[in-house]
């Protein structure tokens, strides 16, 4: 049985990734912070091939000796090593960003080496383009691109480089994701709600009211992703885009969300001068980033402004090419309402 450690276990991508090696039959390891989300507690119960260790990804130390542990327990170096663990965030201080996102990085592209892992297979990000307008291009078109000076996309740039300076192409894989939606998100999708909720009206900014085109990325697909990244001999030194087949608009977007949480009603779009969304995310980072936030105080922050604003629009042509060549199919749009509004049925909005 082939054997995995994935970090951020207890996060939304890490759990879905969890369940995905399962259902492959491998003996997966999650690495996890600090609580067990019950999700995890119930595959468990399923006496399925899951073993949980507690660590933090920060901490040399203590990932060289959960790695001491669960080679061990496989009786063998493992397989994989996913990274799912990391600081998501559009706020926040650049020394946690660097500590989650970089050095954590550096420390399992360490024990990669010195524990004879196969393969590392990182969970990056589609923001390493930039914040820009875009239109469909491939991966080898797009060069990095740190907008804002956001620390967020630039220490997942520095990781990436470091991953390609440190292993040979053949034992890592870099996914890039894009915005990641479904059943159980976190961050994204409360964040949308949690707007409609209190706002009667979808409000865009600047010129293009709600146009522009943000590319989704199901959770489903994402572990999907990370399955082929760690798998996968052409997946082996690449990185690719990781996006759902259905091309959306950010005001097609709130509308998913908005029917799915609150179908009793009726959302206008109405549209504000882009810099009255600059001026109002400028204040809302600079107080963030000086609390050290993991979320913004108000929407929208500086950063969620420009990713909110412009065409967002990749290619996803080498992840449709590497799920075809396995037999797989991407999740659609409609699959993934269906269980997004289940779930918001289940837990009462």
């Amino acid at each position: 049985m082939k054997g995995v450690l994935i970090t951020g276990a207890g996060g939304f991508i890490g759990g879905y990734a969890v369940k995905e090696f399962l259902r492959e039959g491998w003996r997966v390891f999650g690495l996890v912070h600090r609580n067990v989300p019950s999700s995890l507690e119930e595959t468990m119960a399923g006496r399925a091939p899951l073993t949980l260790v507690k660590g933090d990804v920060t901490d040399r130390g203590q990932l060289h000796a959960v790695m001491e542990r669960v080679t061990r327990e496989h009786g063998a170096p493992l397989d994989a090593i996913v990274h799912a663990a990391g600081r998501a965030s559009d706020v926040g201080r650049r020394s946690a960003f660097r500590k989650a996102n970089f050095e954590s990085v550096q420390h399992l592209v360490e024990l990669t080496t010195e524990f004879d892992v196969c393969r590392f297979v990182f969970v990056s990000t589609t923001d390493v383009y930039g914040l820009l307008d875009h239109n469909g291009e491939r991966e080898e078109d797009l060069p990095y691109f740190a907008s804002l000076n956001n620390p967020y996309p630039y220490y997942k740039i520095a990781a990436e480089k470091w991953i390609r300076k440190s292993l040979p192409p053949d034992r890592y894989s870099i996914i890039r994701p894009a915005q990641v939606w479904g059943a159980g998100d976190t961050t994204l999708t409360p964040r949308f709600i949690s707007f409609l909720k209190k706002s009667p009206w979808i409000i865009h900014f600047g010129r293009r009211r709600g146009t522009n085109r943000w590319p989704l990325a199901h959770v489903k697909n994402v572990a999907a992703a990370l399955y082929l990244g760690a798998t996968a001999a052409e997946a082996a030194g690449q990185a690719f885009t990781v996006s759902d087949k259905e091309l959306t608009t950010i005001d097609e977007f709130y509308r998913i969300v908005g029917a799915a949480a609150f179908p009793e009603k009726r959302f206008r779009s109405v549209t504000l001068p882009f810099w009255m969304g600059w001026l109002f995310g400028t204040v809302t980072s600079g107080i963030s980033n000086l609390l050290n936030s993991l979320h913004p105080i108000a929407d929208p922050s500086l950063y969620a402004l420009y990713a909110v604003s412009r065409n967002l629009d990749f290619s996803n042509g080498r992840f449709r090419e590497f799920m075809a060549a396995a037999g797989r199919k991407i999740v659609t749009r409609e699959e993934g309402l269906r269980e997004l509004e289940s779930a918001l049925a289940e837990a009462g909005r």
